[in-house]
């Protein structure tokens, strides 16, 4: 049966520079070729660790693919590792742990391909099939699209390379997405909707009972997709400065503000001090899922409520469990000790995700003790299993049920990510050359061959210490101007480097 054509063009996709692309043709470089050009750490007494990053980096190099001409994509890419289908969330996750390794490969290229499918409306598919290039879901199905964080993965990328080319690049496929979205993923007070496979979070008892658990938008006000909405929202308009066109966009401003006030208003429960999903009899759901702490990412958290909101995460009833941090509050009915997929499961995108929120709160401490106890169990489930897993037990040091394994995929983020920026304490911000150093281990730890821009190449070391108070005695070279910033317990101190 033929449809009717009922696109209406989104101006900005006009301006989608991958839509026309000639695909690509380089050979994928092989892990054991280039393993010693990505960034070397090291951490005294904990070679274990050190044995998981490599790990994670051989399974990352092993899901490279090339472009065919049957799916019809245009760069190189890693693979989600996952049915031979390409998962725009999933993408997201990875590249926070790849960027590490983009002077090897170009893996934020990965997201080209997802941009080079966009419908003329601004509508991208969450799901592309590897093998023939089609949407997994009609645009206009309840599961079709979602979670928003193309513009944090693209953001984040440019605080590690400072690539203002590739801002301009993504910049309008981003605004043409997220105004697809505003036009049909609202309800009609400009609150957002999802779904359990939309939201990416399958399977979690969200939605009344009458409602199906993974399909159904349930009439529900989605917690989870307001934030990262509000995220979306607040990065483009940032972008939109760095490349002189926030004129263009001013209703981000207004959007902005009226969520902004919706969330705190209509899904935040002071008694609980959580923010909820709104069900359609304008109940709150009361379910504390791990959805809700997108809040401190996009930064909407008022300060009079974050230290009750953040107090959750040290529970040992609801998110501080032996392995943090369960994707379900531990107290409620449907919790899975095994993990149960999302009704428990320990996942490394979402606690990243916590832990960016934490640090971007000021919470550094609680941030480094997650990240840790994370990697602990993690690594554990490494020396036990010799792989990683797509999600975690949150009570034993087990992968989760169910539970894919050698999954880099996201799980890459754990041994690689988290280790470098809140483990180690490492945050570049390259625009700015500047590179912060929280110090709280007490071992010696460092990375040579940390990349640091499009040029950058930084050796760093901290010797071991006595107490968290001792300052640390740093060594850094680095073959362009940088500033460091080394912060420890007792006090701080600025490094110049290159200049």
């Amino acid at each position: 049966m033929a449809f009717l054509n009922v696109y209406t063009a989104n101006k900005f996709v006009s301006e989608n520079v991958f839509l026309s692309e000639i695909p690509e043709n380089e050979e994928l470089p092989l892990f054991k070729e280039i393993k010693q050009s990505l960034p070397q750490p090291f951490w005294n007494e904990n070679e274990l660790a050190i044995e998981c990053y490599w790990k994670a980096w051989e399974l990352a190099f092993n899901n490279l693919r090339k472009p065919t001409s049957e799916n019809g994509f245009i760069t190189n890419y890693i693979d989600t590792a996952f049915n031979n289908l390409l998962f725009m969330w999933d993408s997201c996750f990875i590249l926070l742990f790849a960027k590490y390794g983009n002077r090897v490969f170009n893996f934020q290229k990965t997201l080209d391909n997802l941009y080079s499918k966009q419908h003329k409306d601004g509508f991208i598919s969450r799901v592309i099939n590897e093998m023939n290039g089609q949407d997994r879901f009609h645009r206009f199905d309840p599961v079709s699209t979602g979670p928003n964080i193309l513009p944090f993965s693209e953001w984040e990328y440019y605080l590690n390379f400072g690539d203002k080319d590739r801002l301009k690049r993504v910049f309008p496929v981003l605004v043409g997405y997220h105004k697809w979205l505003r036009e049909f993923r609202t309800w009609r007070d400009g609150s957002y909707w999802s779904s359990g496979w939309g939201c990416g979070m399958d399977n979690q008892p969200r939605l009344e009972k009458m409602y199906h658990v993974g399909f159904s938008h349930g009439h529900m006000v989605w917690s989870d997709t307001c934030f990262q909405q509000l995220l979306s929202a607040k990065l483009i308009l940032s972008m939109s400065d760095e490349i002189g066109r926030r004129h263009e966009v001013p209703e981000f401003e207004e959007e902005i503000k009226y969520l902004s006030d919706f969330v705190n208003s209509t899904l935040w429960d002071e008694k609980s001090s959580y923010y909820y999903d709104l069900w359609k009899n304008n109940e709150l759901n009361h379910v504390k899922s791990i959805g809700g702490y997108w809040a401190l990412l996009a930064d909407v958290v008022p300060e009079s409520k974050k230290e009750g909101f953040i107090s959750h995460l040290t529970n040992e009833k609801e998110f501080n469990r032996p392995h943090p941090i369960p994707s379900l509050s531990a107290d409620h009915p449907e919790y899975r000790e095994d993990a149960g997929y999302w009704r428990g499961g320990v996942w490394a995108p979402m606690n990243y995700m916590v832990l960016k929120g934490l640090s971007k709160s000021g919470y550094n401490a609680l941030a480094h003790d997650i990240g840790v106890r994370h990697l602990e169990a993690v690594v554990k489930v490494y020396e036990d299993t010799g792989t990683l897993w797509e999600n975690y037990s949150a009570e034993k040091a087990l992968p989760g049920v169910p539970a894919k394994p050698d999954f880099v995929g996201w799980t890459g983020l754990s041994p690689i990510a988290i280790l470098f920026e809140y483990i180690f304490g490492l945050k570049p911000d390259v625009p700015n050359s500047k590179l912060e150093w929280d110090v709280r281990l007490l071992d010696a730890h460092g990375i040579s061959q940390y990349p640091f821009g499009k040029e950058g190449i930084l050796d760093l070391s901290c010797e071991g210490r006595k107490s968290t108070d001792e300052r640390p005695v740093i060594r850094a070279t680095s073959n362009i101007p940088v500033t460091i910033l080394v912060k420890w317990e007792k006090g701080k101190e600025y490094i110049e480097l290159g200049k």
